[in-house]
């Protein structure tokens, strides 16, 4: 099963809900902290993606300049 931002953040208001439901104090802090924990979860997959794709397109424009001078490189030889 892949993880999504979206499962995240999901997970994290469903913790925010039953915060809001509780009546024992213990119980309010627990759901915060969970939905806290989510929240941060959620980040990080976001932060993660965006260098993940950062990087992917690093590669690609890297290829793209060597698929370009490799027909170069060869005639100098």
């Amino acid at each position: 099963m892949s993880v999504t931002r979206e499962f995240y953040r999901t997970r994290a208001a469903e913790a925010l809900r039953d915060a809001e439901a509780a009546s024992l104090d213990n119980v309010r802090d627990r759901c915060l902290r969970a939905a806290a924990a989510w929240e941060v979860m959620a980040n990080r997959l976001a932060r993660t993606e965006h260098m993940r794709a950062e990087t992917d397109a690093r590669k690609a424009a890297e290829a793209a300049v060597a698929a370009e001078t490799a027909p170069y490189e060869a005639a100098e030889v």
